[in-house]
Formats: structure tokens, C-alpha cells, sequence
């Protein structure tokens, strides 16, 4: 048995796994921001016993456990660099604290992107592919490259960091135009020009409560605006994996996320339209685009998979 842990910016959430794609146990939890990284640790030191005792599992069976953060890791170090969400993260041993809650069972940390990633191309839609390139895109925009089953982590902070790549003339980075809050904040800034949209009656005058997915429903409903955001948004998605196709020329691009979940109609047709458009000619055709999944649950079976490699790596 292994133990899976997410910590996001707003969920949480703790696995069972057998190491071979099925989860057996889980529980879901909310982060309160406003008690910082001593509130969510509190809340996984109750969470992790409940989920053990689902299956009647004591902690010292476990083989491994692994932890999939919501922000950048130190792989040496196995501590949490930073948040960009939550207080008290910096430089904090999660590792090491997880391997004492569980009295010694080995644990293992990585940024959460990377660890669903993993988990695509072990259970799910990237399986056997590699070079895999995984893109969630969200509240945030987060990046993982699988090379042969494994997370690449360039200098041992992080890689595949697609999220913060400038895709304008202005210098902004693609979490800035085409994630969850990007794509708010673009409408956002055009409302305050006083252009015209439906978004304006959605949130009865107040625009500060305009969210991406007020966005897309009103692209949907045809409002020019939102479809407008909509379209620089697909514009700079194209232009940065482009670059991805271009450097590593992955077998394939897995997109998750809940901006992922606008759908073949909406996002998967129209960005590969842009990429076909695109594309360095001799790698056209060579990568393909395709949602992710393994749902809410991607990184908590990424988190599972890297345990199972951390326990098989003991053994060799």
C-alpha cells in the first residue's frame, strides 16, 4: 500500500493506493488560508489516520508515501521552497515531516504539476508515451515533462515551468492571459475600458466578482468580449506549447485542469487549429493533444506513483 497526498491552494486531499492505478481510500478537505501551512498540516494529522482506517491499513504497512505541493520543491533537500498561496511554507521539511507522522515510513515531495504529469503517464492517457508533456491549466498554469516514466526536474527545483513563459509584447506570462484568474482579469481590465458584455449583467455591475468562469459561459452565449479573452487566451496557449513542440517535440500533450474542461469544441480543436498553423514543419503531425484523465484525483495518484518509485528505487 501507498499513501498519496495533495496540497493545492485550496484542496486537499489523501490516498490509498495499491501502486497499480487503484485507489482504495480517500478523503477530501478544504484549505482555510487564513491558517496557514499549521492549519493544513493540523488537518492532514487527522485526515491520514481516517484514511488508513478505511482499509484497516496501520501506518508502519505502508510501503511509501508521496506528497504532489501546490508550489516549488528542492528534490535534495526534500523541503518546500515557497507558497505563492498559503503562509509558513518557506523552506519547510514536508518530507521529513510526513516520514515522522507515519513513524518512519519513507516520503517523497515534488510540486504538484510534475506529480500529475506522473500520473498520466503511468495510469492514465500519457501511458507508455514519453517524451509526455503534461500542462494543467486552472486557477494557475503548472507544467510536467515525463521522460521514460520519470518527472524531469532540470537542476532539482523544478522544470517544465509553462506557466510563466511571456507570450505578449507586454511581457505577460501565460498564467496571466489564459488561466482561471488570467482570463477574469483580462475581461476584467476591458470592462474598465467600458467595452460592452454580458459579463456586466452576470455579475450585476460588480466586476470585481467576474471569475473565468463567467468568462467562458458568456463565450459560450456569445458575448464578443468574452469570446475575444477567449481567443488571446487560445492565441497564447498555441504560441507557448509551440515552444514546447519546437525544444522536446514530446509523443504527446496532456491538458487538465478546469479550464481543460471547456472540451473538444471549445479548446482542443480550435488550439490545435493554432498549433497545425504553427508548428516547426518537420514535427508537424509528430505530437498530439489530448485531455487528461484521471480527474480530481490526478494528483494524488501522481503522488502515489512516485512512492511506488521511491520504494522500488530502495530495493534495486
Amino acid at each position: 500500500m501507498y499513501l498519496g497526498i495533495e496540497i493545492g491552494g485550496t484542496k486537499l486531499q489523501v490516498g490509498l493506493g495499491d501502486g497499480a492505478g487503484q485507489l482504495l481510500a480517500l478523503w477530501r478537505g478544504t484549505v482555510v488560508p487564513a491558517e496557514g501551512s499549521a492549519g493544513i498540516l493540523r488537518q492532514l494529522q487527522g485526515a491520514i489516520p481516517q484514511v488508513l482506517a478505511q482499509m484497516g491499513v496501520a501506518a508502519h504497512q505502508l510501503r511509501a508515501a508521496g506528497i504532489g505541493f501546490g508550489g516549488p520543491t528542492d528534490d535534495a533537500s526534500q523541503t518546500v521552497i515557497t507558497s505563492h498561496q498559503i503562509a509558513g511554507w518557506d523552506h519547510f521539511p514536508l518530507a521529513a515531516w510526513l516520514r515522522d507522522l507515519l513513524g518512519g515510513v519513507p516520503a517523497v515531495l515534488c510540486n504538484d504539476a510534475d506529480v500529475a504529469g506522473l500520473a498520466e503517464a503511468t495510469y492514465g492517457t500519457g501511458r507508455g508515451l514519453s517524451p509526455l508533456f503534461y500542462m494543467t491549466i486552472g486557477s494557475g498554469i503548472g507544467g510536467g515533462l515525463i521522460l521514460n516514466g520519470t518527472i524531469y526536474r532540470g537542476a532539482g527545483q523544478g522544470a517544465a515551468e509553462i506557466g510563466h513563459v511571456p507570450v505578449n509584447e507586454r511581457g505577460e506570462e501565460l498564467e496571466a492571459v489564459a488561466s482561471g484568474w488570467g482570463l477574469a482579469s483580462q475581461a476584467r481590465r476591458r470592462l474598465e475600458r467600458g467595452e460592452p458584455s454580458l459579463l456586466t449583467e452576470m455579475v450585476q455591475g460588480d466586476w470585481s466578482q467576474v471569475t473565468g468562469r463567467h468568462v467562458t459561459e458568456a463565450a459560450a452565449r456569445g458575448d464578443a468580449l468574452a469570446q475575444s479573452v477567449l481567443d488571446t487566451a487560445l492565441d497564447a496557449l498555441a504560441f507557448a506549447l509551440d515552444l514546447i513542440i519546437r525544444l522536446l517535440c514530446p509523443r504527446r500533450i496532456v491538458i487538465g485542469g478546469g479550464v481543460s474542461l471547456l472540451g473538444e469544441e471549445r479548446l482542443f480543436q480550435p488550439l490545435r487549429q493554432r498549433l497545425q498553423a504553427r508548428v516547426f514543419p518537420p514535427f508537424r503531425g509528430l505530437t498530439d493533444i489530448v485531455p487528461a484523465q484521471l480527474g480530481e484525483e490526478v494528483v494524488v495518484h501522481g503522488a502515489i506513483a512516485l512512492a511506488r518509485q521511491l520504494w522500488e528505487s530502495s530495493r534495486a
